[in-house]
Formats: structure tokens, sequence, C-alpha cells
């Protein structure tokens, strides 16, 4: 994903973007360095830290779009059948969904006002009007 994400965006963009990713555990990190360092060039492009064991606390802001995401593909529901089109419109919806946390404003919104409207179409994430947000499993059900 790191790959594809510094591809789409070039690697300027990317260290801008991601400076810092900070996850948990997982076994889709167990490996920093391929995830630090840009396989065109070798570089440094984003530095790694991991949040303690069920700390889920340390990264709050990430918990709250899991919420969100949750009621778009409930928990059980296989994810074996997405392809990158249904995870970008589900993007889509959750990043225009306005947020009391950003005044009234969506993730989008100020997105596109701190890096420019040029970039959320290099991310794939399409704003969707605030009242058209679907935040249901409908909204991607094949």
């Amino acid at each position: 994903v790191f790959n594809r994400m510094e591809n789409l965006l070039g690697g300027q963009l990317f260290q801008r973007l991601f400076p810092v990713i900070l996850t948990d555990n997982g076994s889709e990190f167990t490996n920093p360095n391929a995830l630090e360092n840009s396989p065109a060039s070798g570089a440094l492009r984003t530095r790694i830290f991991y949040c303690d064991p069920y700390s889920s606390w340390q990264k709050g802001h990430v918990e709250n779009n899991h919420l969100n995401l949750r009621k778009v593909l409930p928990k059980g529901r296989s994810f074996d059948n997405l392809v990158q089109t249904d995870i970008n419109l589900m993007l889509s919806h959750v990043n225009s969904l306005a947020r009391k946390s950003l005044n009234g404003t969506t993730a989008a919104a100020l997105f596109e006002t701190i890096y420019g409207k040029e970039v959320l179409p290099k991310l794939e994430i399409t704003p969707i009007s605030p009242n058209a947000v679907c935040l249901l499993p409908e909204l991607i059900e094949k």
C-alpha cells in the first residue's frame, strides 16, 4: 500500500503527507524498514511508530474513523470481495461526513484547504455532498 501511495503521489508529496505513520503492532507492520524506505530510491520516506498494545486511546482519531468504516463494513463481513473502487467509494463517504470535532466541516474539505484541491484526486478520493453521505453496508454491497 505504501509503495502504491508513493507511486500515485510521487516521493516528495508522499513525504509531506506521511512524515510519520502511527500504527498498532499488527503483522502487516513487522518490517518497518520496508515501510519506511522507498523501494525506488532507498531513501527514508516516512517513520513508523507503534502504539502500545491495547492502547487505542493513543490514536483516538483513527479509532473514530474505524467506527465509521465499521458502519459500512460491519464485523463479520468478509473483505475478500472488496476492490479498490469499493474502498475509494467508502473512504470518499467517510471523509465527506461533517464532523463536530472539525466544527461541522468535513475531513475532505479540511484536507483540500491544507494540501490543495489537486491532491484528493491523486488519492482517488471524491468529495461527496454531506447530505448524500451514506455510511451503510448498502454503499458497497454487490
